[in-house]
């Protein structure tokens, strides 16, 4: 007879005990990980579980049997047939003798600590830490660190428990902070005094677990207890990060994260979570406005409804074009959809930002889910800052490539990545067709057939060993073509994209394409798109129409073309305005102005990056008469009697949705064939990507938020005559500093979008003059 296995136990698993119950973990599993996945509590300062592991506390100390001295939870890997005892004399007298220990030198401040209420040291010490302190010494103090806008410090409540300095060398990948001297002088700081300019700087607040490192925008505005948390979504970019906003009478004084393991994990980029400063702008619009006479005065809702319906009516059909901001949420874009159908016409688009309309592209669902992206075994990107285009992404590719993932890039300029690259090629806007071409010709010589459409830009193209090397890497499965931003709204991102699919496939890597816009996927999904006969919103600029409906749109900062956009607004017979702020520019093409709701004050539905809708309730108020977008629409529609508009709420608008599919073309755009001097090389910057984040006061003071200036490379600076802080003409009529920037390659100059100073200039890609000023 055989012999009977003695335990059913998984040879992956180990079976131990913790306090009486029974475990099975998973092999190299450490004790708090264990203790954790029963709800065992132990207490703990420095372990985090998305952090490496330090064991600097010690306040996780237990008893194991057979062991002589209590051991740190944290970094004792389980073993089978163990027994661990959490809450045994021994255990308890250690847990206690290291909370007194670290209490010692910790300042009596918690009626003035904004950590005070949620604090985990003021929560352990009432359960370990002694009632009257033994400790007559005078206590240590420590001078505080300027970290920046974001971040405010009092670092005398530090107990050095790492959590800020793990983070930033492992998650941000910065390695901006560290610790300083030794036993009672160690210190947590920058080394140099600099601040922090990781994009993701503020979950250091986050983890730290005292009050050394807090929220400074919300520094003494409110006590945890006097707040409500409201589940929300990230709406500056598609990732649509979770996040609670804490609200206090309708106002959001502060942001952070919701946990999501699938999307933004425990983490959220500095971007959402201080950008709900940008709600409270002084030029907020409170009330309807309507210009008469060219001038512009406050009204009721009834009067600018009426107003916008009649000149509504006065431009319907085929003269009337709708614009449509990308983060728009699902319920108003349906409605604009309806809207523009009613009154006859065909234009209506989301894709301001894009130039190359020839074969069709609107954002779709990743092909590769982003829980994924840490596990690749290689990437390339594709026209990608994707550190400052989705930060919560590329932190995920930056665990695969600790893992040992290979990343490649084609980009128009060297972008700071936050970890090694092993392959980049840096061209000119004009160049970057031919530079992602070498690459797909490496495929092409594997054997794989190219494309008619396409082969054209093969002609005199030779690869090297470098581009045989990067396609071999990127072949099978694990890989991942990333098209970002700087490929999607290039001149030529038609080319680009049919490149990259090429790659894509005869690699076998999957084809991401990063949406231009927080609700691209889900604004294409219910047809805010031109169909049949109707122009897409580039054509309904250059081909003016007599009628705009502009919705949550800031001109010229949120178009490709600012100059093009407000030479049409300007022609416009009528320009009916949905908007949150009334901007200068705004006040100059409108000629009515009703007052909506920003993401965070609505009831939405927004689409992220996977074809996930995640639908979330106002969090916040709208000030004065604004009103929820859907809610205007409605209303607006009913005046103008148009069908779709019977609806009486949210719930009876969704029931209605309609998938409207629309297909892409197989067209390429016309190549730029003359030569081209310089180009001009337009990102967005991180924290002007739309009107809101342009007006949150403490991203705008961040180091990442650059200074205007034109950036060319020392070469093309000193044949210019170009100096480092002179200044030069750009254009006709535009000055800017010169900055000298080795990430700017030859014939390219830097001009960042969304400035007011760089917004009238040639859009992305465009020939462009530069000289001496």
């Amino acid at each position: 007879m055989s012999a009977q296995p003695v335990a059913n136990t998984a040879p992956d698993l180990v079976n131990i005990e913790i306090d009486g119950v029974p475990v099975q973990v998973a092999k190299g599993s450490m004790i708090i990980q264990a203790a954790d996945a029963v709800g065992i509590a132990i207490p703990r300062f420095c372990y985090h579980r998305k952090l490496p592991i330090a064991a600097n506390c010690r306040m996780c100390l237990v008893e194991i049997e057979k062991m002589p001295k209590p051991a740190p939870a944290c970094t004792t890997p389980v073993g089978e047939g163990m027994k661990v005892f959490t809450r045994s004399d021994k255990a308890l007298k250690s847990q206690r003798n290291v909370m007194e220990f670290l209490l010692i030198n910790h300042p009596l401040d918690c009626p003035i600590c904004d950590q005070g209420g949620e604090c985990e040291l003021q929560d352990v010490s009432l359960g370990y830490g002694r009632s009257v302190s033994r400790y007559n010494e005078r206590k240590r103090s420590v001078a505080d660190e300027n970290l920046g806008p974001l971040i405010s410090t009092e670092m005398t409540r530090c107990i050095q428990c790492t959590r800020c300095v793990r983070f930033t060398s492992e998650i941000a990948g910065t390695y901006e902070l560290g610790g300083m001297s030794r036993g009672e002088n160690l210190e947590i700081g920058t080394y140099i005094g600099k601040t922090i300019e990781s994009e993701l700087s503020g979950n250091i607040i986050d983890v730290c677990p005292v009050g050394a490192l807090t929220n400074k925008p919300f520094q003494f505005q409110a006590r945890a207890w006097e707040l409500i948390a409201r589940p929300g979504i990230g709406y500056h970019d598609a990732l649509g990060s979770n996040l609670w906003m804490h609200t206090r009478r309708g106002e959001v004084l502060r942001t952070v994260p919701r946990d999501n393991e699938s999307i933004n994990e425990c983490w959220l980029s500095d971007r959402d979570r201080y950008s709900h400063q940008g709600l409270y702008s002084a030029d907020r619009i409170m009330a309807p406005m309507v210009k008469r006479n060219g001038t512009w005065s406050t009204t009721t809702w009834d009067d600018a409804l009426s107003v916008a319906a009649e000149a509504l009516r006065s431009v319907a059909g085929s003269d009337l074009g709708f614009l449509v901001h990308g983060a728009t949420s699902n319920e108003e874009g349906e409605l604009l959809v309806r809207l523009a159908r009613g009154l006859g016409s065909a234009h209506v688009d989301h894709r301001l930002r894009q130039l190359d309309f020839a074969d069709n592209a609107f954002a779709r669902p990743f092909a590769m889910p982003v829980a994924q992206l840490d596990k690749v075994k290689a990437a390339l990107l594709v026209g990608s800052d994707l550190r400052h285009e989705v930060p919560l992404l590329n932190h995920r590719l930056r665990q695969a490539v600790k893992k040992g993932a290979k990343v490649f890039a084609v980009n128009p300029a060297h972008f700071n990545f936050n970890y090694p690259l092993a392959g980049e090629s840096v061209a000119a806007p004009h160049a970057l067709v031919r530079e992602l071409v070498l690459l797909a010709k490496a495929a092409a010589e594997a054997g794989n057939t190219v494309p008619d459409a396409i082969a054209p830009a093969f002609a005199g193209v030779e690869t090297t060993d470098d581009h045989r090397d990067a396609f071999k890497a990127l072949q099978g499965d694990g890989t991942v073509v990333l098209f970002g931003h700087a490929a999607a709204t290039h001149p030529e991102a038609s080319w680009l994209r049919a490149i990259a699919r090429f790659i894509a496939t005869a690699s076998g890597a999957a084809f991401n394409e990063i949406p231009v816009g927080a609700n691209a996927i889900g604004l294409a999904s219910v047809g805010v798109l031109p169909t049949a006969g109707g122009l897409d919103a580039r054509a309904m600029l250059t081909q003016a129409r007599k009628g705009y409906v502009l919705f949550n749109v800031e001109p010229p900062h949120d178009f490709a073309d600012g100059a093009l956009a407000l030479q049409a607004m300007h022609s416009a017979q009528t320009v009916v305005a949905f908007a949150a702020y009334a901007s200068d520019a705004l006040k100059d093409s409108a000629d009515v102005i009703l007052p909506i709701g920003l993401t965070p004050e609505i009831d939405a539905t927004l689409v992220n990056v996977e074809g996930t809708a995640q639908v979330v309730l106002a969090g916040a108020k709208a000030p004065g008469d604004a009103r929820p977008g859907w809610k205007v629409l409605r209303a607006l529609g009913g005046i103008l009697g148009v069908a779709g508009f019977e609806f009486e709420d949210l719930a009876g608008l969704r029931d209605g949705f309609v998938e409207r599919p629309t297909q892409a073309r197989q067209e390429l755009a016309s190549r730029q064939t003359a030569d081209v001097a310089f180009s001009r090389l337009a990102t967005m910057p991180i924290y002007r990507a739309d009107a809101v984040l342009r007006r949150a006061g403490a991203l705008n003071s961040h180091p990442l938020n650059r200074a205007v200036a034109a950036r060319v490379n020392a070469d093309d600076a000193q044949r210019l005559g170009l100096i480092e802080g002179g200044q030069a003409r750009v254009g006709d009529n535009v000055v800017l500093p010169v900055v000298i920037d080795t990430a700017v390659p030859a014939g390219a100059i830097w001009l960042e979008s969304a400035h007011n100073e760089t917004a009238m200039l040639p859009p992305y890609g465009a020939a462009i003059t530069l000289s001496k000023a």
